[in-house]
């Protein structure tokens, strides 16, 4: 199977190998921006009066998370002047990415919602969304290429702890934060949300500096071809030029796009699914354009062909030469579906909790701080588990959780406001939550080959939220059509075609382990 069974002493002592701690820091780093465009952002904006639809479409600012394939090999091939020299080009890249991510929550802490000024909001939420996925690449590729892939599955446990700590502190301590400043439902107060988001931007100097103390990993300077100025210049005006189309056609669209939405939902008599399908084909629109931009621009010669294929094509072939096109599309289509009940259910939750009755400091203290230690706990278990008994079965078992603890949520929307049931609700959900995310990363590490890191999991990760973070964006108005219940039944059903996959694909994995490190 992909992980090959160890003792349980030999498991519970890599516990202490060096990479392993580091990825607790680095995952904080990689943690605390998500909830700033997510749950906490949410919970800004209701506060500050913004329709519960509109919030939810602000989780389409962390699009980057699903797209950074495109910009991945950018990553693995461009350096970083001046820190590329002096730190190496995983560590390079890594603080780029950690300055934008400060640059950005700092500029979101400089809008006040209530002002109207959503556009100005959305844009800093969209930069930081695109920083944090930057950084999310290169911790990626850094945590494979610096250490074998028998420490792979206890390092995603180490990373998901450090991440869902970073959680906990965009999550709760800027709900605890906002509270004590003196924002409350019914009682907005923008400066209290400012000083809350500026002080996240501080903690980001936790990752600023790990990535200073660490070492670059000794394999990734001898993976790629020595490539001109010219041949980085020309790639990385393509990606500008092509990620330029796609917002103007994204952002031109969007007056046509309320025309057409209207007109089905008197068609279709549900503006959910309206909605749905007018947001898709802007989003399809605008994904030709950028082809089509970057597609002249090679054929006009502005970039290498040699080049583009070396970064873009060389990985998908590889990864389709190594599984054979049956069983890659498989993988491709589980990775794409995997965390699809968590995901949805998750960008919505907070305005769930709030909706229900349960205070700020209620959700930080039960969801977030408790729910924080579920999920550490789980992804712990979920890490000794897969090195015991092989990523697959664990794959298997998360996911038959996600499935049953979804349904949990229609009896929390039933009792209300209870506490017991919460903690009960959050114990459950964030036990599994964590067990199935430490094997995922897993298993995703071992679909990888060393030489094309950073792109081939870029496309992994990027399409196990994609399709999630898409529906994600219209549950505001799915609850607003169908109520919570019918919403959380919803997400419950969406899991259940995952358990075929995972069955299938255990038909079609069984290399020997360490195949990915070729």
């Amino acid at each position: 199977m992909l992980a090959t069974s160890q003792s349980w002493r030999l498991s519970l002592q890599s516990l202490g190998h060096p990479r392993v701690i580091t990825m607790l820091f680095l995952g904080f780093s990689a943690g605390l921006p998500l909830l700033l465009i997510f749950s906490s952002l949410s919970l800004w904006l209701r506060e500050a009066g913004v329709e519960r639809s509109a919030v939810t479409f602000f989780s389409w600012a962390a699009l980057g998370y699903s797209f950074k394939f495109v910009w991945a090999p950018l990553v693995d091939t461009l350096p970083v002047p001046l820190l590329t020299a002096r730190l190496g080009r995983r560590r390079g890249w890594m603080l780029l990415a950690q300055g934008s991510i400060i640059a950005a929550i700092t500029g979101m802490a400089l809008v006040d919602p209530a002002q109207g000024h959503l556009t100005a909001m959305a844009l800093a939420a969209v930069l930081l969304g695109f920083s944090s996925a930057t950084q999310d690449i290169v911790i990626d590729a850094y945590r494979i290429e610096s250490a074998d892939v028998s420490l792979q599955a206890l390092m995603s446990s180490t990373y998901i702890a450090g991440y869902r700590i970073g959680m906990l502190v965009s999550g709760a301590g800027a709900l605890f934060l906002a509270s004590a400043f003196g924002s409350a439902k019914g009682a907005y107060d923008y400066q209290a949300w400012q000083e809350a988001y500026l002080i996240m931007a501080a903690a980001m100097s936790v990752g600023v500096l790990t990535t200073l103390m660490i070492s670059e990993p000794n394999s990734h300077d001898t993976r790629m071809p020595a490539r001109s100025t010219g041949d980085h210049a020309g790639i990385l005006f393509m990606f500008v030029a092509a990620v330029t189309g796609f917002i103007l056609v994204f952002y031109y669209s969007s007056e046509p796009a309320i025309v057409v939405s209207r007109a089905l939902t008197g068609m279709l008599g549900a503006e959910a699914g309206a909605r749905f399908l007018v947001e898709t084909a802007r989003l399809g629109m605008g994904v030709v354009v950028a082809w089509l931009i970057a597609t002249l621009m090679i054929r006009a010669g502005v970039v290498s062909r040699d080049m583009m294929q070396d970064t873009y094509m060389a990985p998908l072939k590889d990864f389709f030469r190594r599984y054979g096109l049956k069983s890659a599309l498989l993988l491709l289509l589980l990775i794409g579906v995997y965390r699809i009940s968590d995901i949805v259910l998750g960008v919505i939750a907070n305005v769930f909790y709030q909706d229900v009755g349960f205070t700020k400091p209620e959700i930080a203290g039960v969801v977030k701080t408790f729910g924080l230690f579920m999920t550490i706990a789980g992804g712990f278990l979920g890490g000794l588990l897969s090195v015991r008994y092989g990523v697959i079965r664990i794959l298997l078992l998360g996911a038959f959780l996600s499935v049953t603890t979804n349904l949990l949520f229609i009896a929390l929307a039933a009792v209300g406001h209870d506490l017991g049931m919460l903690y009960l609700v959050i114990s459950v959900d964030n036990l599994s939550a964590g067990l199935a995310s430490a094997a995922f990363v897993a298993f995703l590490s071992s679909l990888t080959n060393i030489r094309f890191t950073a792109m081939q999991y870029a496309i992994f990760s990027s399409l196990m939220t994609l399709f999630p973070k898409i529906l994600g964006g219209y549950s505001g108005t799915i609850v607003d059509d169908l109520g919570y219940a019918s919403f959380f039944t919803l997400t419950a059903v969406l899991g259940l075609p995952v358990l075929v996959l995972v069955w299938q694909a255990r038909n079609y994995l069984d290399p020997p382990a360490g195949t990915n490190r070729s």
